[in-house]
């Protein structure tokens, strides 16, 4: 009987030695706002206990140095520091449970010793190649900033003579497809218009993909000089009828547009898909107090946050000179974060400080809350359509739409078109709450209504515009 217990004792051990063994490779997938990157980890075991190096097959990484290496009590905790990266999680049976960390930021991983596939996005409206029309990859000069910006332009055939638009994409570095959250609508919208008889002119932003210049230094003043240099090119082609020449801005490129046609008198009409007529300070707030609430934060935090945020808000809508502008917004955070934690997660307070203020002070942000749209709308004289989602959290259609309205009205264009697309988000998708959490989970990229609807409004202006 003795025998038999040590027996059994010996094979449960070897066994539970067996399933705690943490070495070998693990591989997952860490997904951040509809974008999927695989990851892998090395574990091996040596005198001290273990290390591990990471790879990064998507970036082309590999061999990263994981600083720290620890396993105990089947927690397994791993650390990149000069990446700030910090994976912890708990081993149970063939796979690890966990959470991966950089800069603050938390993401839930699992790891596993099976090759990890990426989930497979479904996106039906996403056109594939070959095309049913003409699409021919370009390049145009901005003389005036001297740099080469790259794009795509689709003409319904090679040859003609057609209407065309040019697409604006929003804020934040995007290529020419205007990519986010694993869709890209600027593909779709093209797709669409060009089937439909409309030439499209697209691009990548400054600095992104393969055009040049420097995206960090820029504003939407200096986005709105691009688009005018896409002008001058479309005016260089036989294809372009360069009297139905518009512009179709979404989010910030709705603010752009406005910018260009106000001084253009090459410009035939505009779509304003989600952009802006209320102050960039203003619209900063909204959004806020909105997205915020549709996440579950309580209205004594909301109401918090956004006591904070305008205090921070109003040091930049005053500031004349950027260097001051850091001290003063540096002196502020630090005021609000005196009794908080020495670190916020996993960064010494001093050097998240330093990030929200780098962040808050780049060129483009202070444009941004120190700009009114209303300023360049109120001298648009060409035809204008803008469109909201009704459930647009990131511009709100009720006051955007209004101010716009009003904007144009005020300065006498009476050639302006408001709707408000009932159920769509601020990527046009047909979406139950408009939270940018539902972004990369809906299939679709653009509502077809929508899309539909603005493809009417604009073949349209063409027919009623000079030949």
């Amino acid at each position: 009987m003795k025998k038999l217990i040590l027996i059994l004792l010996t094979v449960f051990t070897s066994l539970t030695i067996y399933s705690q063994d943490i070495t070998g490779q693990w591989n997952g997938i860490l997904k951040v706002q509809g974008i999927q990157l695989r990851l892998v980890f090395n574990i091996t075991k040596n005198e001290n206990g273990f290390s591990a190096t990471m790879d990064s097959p998507d970036q082309g990484a590999k061999g990263i140095p994981v600083t720290t290496t620890a396993f105990e009590n089947s927690k397994l905790k791993l650390e990149v520091a000069n990446a700030r990266i910090e994976y912890n999680g708990e081993l149970k049976e063939k796979a690890i449970i966990g959470t991966f960390m950089q800069n603050g930021q938390s993401f839930p991983m699992d790891l596993s010793r099976e090759k990890t596939e990426k989930k497979v996005l479904v996106r039906p409206q996403e056109p594939s190649k070959p095309y049913s029309y003409y699409s021919e990859e370009i390049n145009f000069e901005n003389k005036k900033d001297k740099i080469v910006l790259a794009g795509t332009l689709t003409l319904p055939k090679k040859g003609g003579n057609y209407p065309v638009v040019i697409l604006i994409s929003g804020s934040g570095p995007q290529n020419r497809d205007e990519e986010l959250m694993g869709h890209k609508p600027f593909l779709v919208i093209s797709d669409y218009f060009t089937k439909n008889g409309i030439a499209v002119l697209r691009y990548d932003d400054r600095g992104v993909a393969q055009s040049k210049g420097d995206f960090k230094t820029a504003t939407s003043l200096d986005f709105a000089s691009d688009v005018e240099s896409a002008i001058a090119y479309l005016k260089t082609r036989k294809e372009i009828n360069k009297n139905k020449i518009g512009l179709v801005g979404h989010s910030e490129g709705g603010i752009i547009a406005p910018m260009v046609a106000s001084k253009s008198k090459d410009v035939n009409c505009i779509v304003l898909l989600a952009g802006t007529g209320i102050p960039g300070d203003q619209l900063l707030l909204l959004q806020q107090e909105l997205m915020s609430r549709a996440s579950g934060v309580s209205e004594v935090d909301i109401q918090n946050s956004i006591a904070s945020m305008k205090r921070a808000v109003g040091i930049i809508s005053k500031s004349t000179n950027s260097e001051q502008l850091k001290i003063e917004l540096t002196e502020y955070i630090k005021a609000a974060n005196s009794k908080g934690p020495e670190e916020i997660g996993k960064i010494s307070k001093d050097d998240y400080i330093k990030s929200q203020v780098d962040q808050m002070t780049s060129p483009w942000n202070q444009y941004f809350i120190k700009y009114n749209p209303a300023t360049a709308l109120e001298k648009v004289k060409c035809p204008v359509l803008a469109v909201n989602g009704e459930k647009d959290l990131q511009v709100p259609p009720k006051e955007n739409l209004t101010a716009i309205k009003n904007a144009l009205e005020k300065g006498g264009n009476k050639k302006v078109t408001i709707k408000e697309f009932p159920n769509l988000n601020h990527l046009f998708q047909e979406c139950k709450t408009g939270s940018p959490n539902e972004y990369a989970e809906i299939e679709q990229t653009f509502s077809p209504t929508a899309l539909d609807e603005i493809t009417k409004w604009i073949l349209n202006q063409n027919k009623n515009s000079r030949q």
